[in-house]
C-alpha cells in the first residue's frame, strides 16, 4: 500500500469524524466534509481528490455512497471530474459560493442571499490564524501558544476556585459589576504585576479585559476611523491587524527584523503603532532597548500613540527581561495591554489595559455595552491565585520547561531539516523558521497533518495580496519534548520530497538560549 494512500486514510477519516456536519444523512455529512475540506485549505482550487476507493476504505463507507456525493458536487459546480483521471476541485470557485454551500447546506434553496445586502462588514471573510479543531489528539502538535494540561497546577487553582466559592467572597463576585472590575484583582495587576515590568499606576489606569484581544477592539473602536493611519509590524499579529481594518483601510506595514520593529519614516504617517516588543509576533525577536528609545522619541517627535501588545513578556528564558514600552515612556504615550490567558490558560480570556484615567474611564464604559463586565468569579480565583504565589512559581516552571523544549526543538531542526533557517530568540512559546524560496508551507502543512503533525504556515502573518509562503511557526508550549524530535523528523520526509534544490540550505546554529539578549 502506498504512502499517499495511508495519508489519505489518515486525514480524511479525521476529518470525517471531526466536522460537525448538519445532515442525518451519510451522503449529506460526507458533502460536508469535503466542503469543510475546501474551506479550511486541506485541499486547494485545482487539486484532486483521492479516489472513491480510497475514501470509502478510509471513511467505513460504502463506495456507492462516495460514488454518489461526487456525482452531486459534480452537479454543484464544486468539483469536475476528468475522463481516466478523477475528481478536481473547480479553480475558479468563489468563495461566497463555497461558504454558501458549506454552512447552509440544505438551507440554501430557501434562505438564499437574504444578508449580502445586509452586512456592513465581512470579518469571516478576513485572513486568520487556523488550527485544526483536533489539535490535542494528534500526537504532535506543534502548536503556538497552547494549553499543555500537564503542567497546569491543577490543585493550586482548584484551591483558588474553592476559596471563590466560599459564602463571603460569593457577595463579592455574584451580583452584576457595571462600572468597575474586582478589586482584588485590580490589586494584584497593580502592586505586583505591573511593577515586574517596570510599570507603576494608580487603580484608576486599570481596565480587566477578557483577553488581549478584547482590548486591541475597544481601542480601535473607540480610537480609530476611516481615515486612521495604523502602523503595524509586518510579519505581525493577524487578529489586531484585522481588528483595525475593520475601522480603516489605511494601514502601513512596518519592517522587521531581528532587533524587531524597524524605526523608518513610515512612522511619521501613522496616528496610531501598534507593537509586540517583547517577543514579537510572530518571529519572537525582542525589541532592543536602541530600538525602544527611538520609538518612544518618534512617537514624541511625529505625535503618534503607541499601542503596546506586552506578548509573553514573562516567558523569558535569560532571567533579565527588557522593560516595557510603558516604563520608559514619560510622555504618556504609550497604551498598554497585558494578558493572563497567555500563562495561565487561553479559555480564562483575562487580561488589562494600562492607559490614562480618561481613556479607561471611556474604554470601561465602551465595555459595559459589549459585556457589562468580565466574569468576577475568575476575576477573583486569578486573584487568589497570584496573591498566594502559585503564579509566579507556574511562570519559573513554564519558562525551565520552554527552554528545555526550545532547545531540543532547535537541536531537532539542524540536526534533521537544516534547510530551514531559524530566527534567534530568548524567549516565549515558538520558534520562527524560513525556508528556501519556492517552499509552500501551506501545502506542507497539509501533509503534515495527515501524518499527525501540526505547524502553522506562516503567510497569514503577513500583509498584503501576495504574502510570502516559505515561513512557519513552531509551537513548543503544547507538545512534550519527548516527541519534538520524532515530530521533526517526518517534518524533514516531508521537506526532502518536494524541497527545491536552491535557496538556504543552512540554519542558523542553535543559541544558547540562557544567554541574555
Amino acid at each position: 500500500m502506498g504512502t499517499t494512500v495511508r495519508r489519505g486514510y489518515a486525514m480524511w477519516a479525521r476529518l470525517f469524524r471531526s466536522v460537525q456536519a448538519q445532515s442525518p444523512t451519510l451522503q449529506g455529512q460526507l458533502r460536508d466534509m469535503f466542503m469543510h475540506a475546501v474551506l479550511e485549505g486541506f485541499i486547494l482550487p485545482g487539486e484532486a481528490l483521492p479516489s472513491s476507493r480510497v475514501l470509502a476504505r478510509s471513511l467505513g463507507l460504502s463506495r456507492t455512497t462516495v460514488m454518489l456525493t461526487l456525482q452531486s458536487l459534480v452537479d454543484k459546480g464544486v468539483i469536475v471530474g476528468k475522463p481516466r483521471s478523477g475528481y478536481y476541485v473547480v479553480k475558479d470557485l468563489l468563495s461566497a459560493r463555497l461558504e454558501a454551500a458549506c454552512r447552509t447546506g440544505q438551507q440554501s434553496a430557501t434562505t438564499g442571499g437574504m444578508w449580502d445586502g445586509r452586512l456592513t462588514m465581512t470579518p469571516s471573510r478576513q485572513r486568520n490564524i487556523e488550527k485544526p479543531l483536533d489539535w490535542q489528539q494528534l500526537p504532535y502538535p506543534f502548536v503556538y501558544g497552547q494549553f499543555d494540561g500537564s503542567l497546569f497546577p491543577v490543585a493550586d487553582w482548584r484551591e483558588c476556585a474553592l476559596e471563590v466559592l466560599q459564602p463571603r467572597v460569593l457577595r463579592r463576585w455574584a451580583p452584576d459589576h457595571i462600572d468597575h472590575d474586582e478589586s482584588s484583582l485590580v490589586e494584584q495587576i497593580q502592586r505586583r504585576l505591573l511593577p515586574s515590568r517596570g510599570i507603576w499606576v494608580d487603580r484608576d489606569q486599570i481596565l480587566v479585559t477578557s483577553g488581549t484581544q478584547q482590548a486591541i477592539f475597544m481601542l480601535g473602536t473607540l480610537l480609530m476611523g476611516p481615515d486612521t493611519r495604523i502602523g503595524v509590524e509586518n510579519p505581525g499579529y493577524p487578529d489586531a491587524r484585522n481588528c483595525f481594518l475593520l475601522r480603516s483601510r489605511h494601514i502601513r506595514p512596518l519592517s522587521v527584523d531581528e532587533e524587531g520593529l524597524i524605526p523608518g519614516p513610515d512612522l511619521a504617517q501613522c496616528d496610531y503603532v501598534f507593537v509586540t516588543p517583547s517577543h514579537q509576533c510572530p518571529t519572537t525577536v525582542t525589541l532592543s532597548l536602541n530600538r525602544r528609545q527611538a520609538l518612544l522619541q518618534s512617537a514624541q517627535r511625529h505625535d503618534f500613540i503607541i499601542l503596546e501588545d506586552d506578548h509573553e513578556s514573562e516567558l523569558n528564558f535569560s532571567g533579565k527581561p527588557t522593560p516595557a514600552l510603558k516604563s520608559l515612556d514619560a510622555a504618556q504615550r504609550v497604551i498598554y495591554m497585558g494578558s493572563l490567558s497567555k500563562t495561565l490558560a487561553h479559555g480564562l480570556r483575562l487580561g488589562f489595559v494600562v492607559a490614562s484615567a480618561d481613556l479607561i474611564r471611556e474604554l470601561r464604559a465602551l465595555r459595559r455595552l459589549i459585556m457589562r463586565h468580565v466574569p468576577t468569579n475568575n476575576q477573583c480565583a486569578a486573584a487568589s491565585f497570584i496573591a498566594h504565589g502559585h503564579h509566579e512559581a507556574y511562570i519559573h516552571r513554564l519558562n525551565s520547561v520552554y527552554r528545555s523544549r526550545a532547545a531540543a526543538l532547535r537541536t531537532a531542526l539542524a540536526a534533521h531539516a537544516p534547510q530551514l533557517a531559524q530566527r534567534p530568540s530568548h524567549g516565549g512559546s515558538a520558534l520562527w523558521v524560513e525556508g528556501p524560496e519556492g517552499l509552500d508551507t501551506r501545502a506542507l502543512s497539509r501533509r503534515l497533518y495527515a501524518r499527525g503533525v501540526v505547524v502553522e504556515p506562516g503567510d497569514v502573518f503577513f500583509w498584503g495580496a501576495d504574502p510570502p509562503v516559505r515561513y512557519l511557526r513552531l509551537g513548543y508550549s503544547s507538545i512534550p519534548e519527548t516527541r519534538i524530535e520524532s515530530g521533526v523528523r517526518i517534518l524533514a520526509e516531508e521537506l526532502s520530497q518536494e524541497q527545491p534544490k536552491t535557496g538556504l540550505t543552512h540554519a542558523l546554529p542553535p543559541q544558547e538560549l540562557s544567554a541574555g539578549p
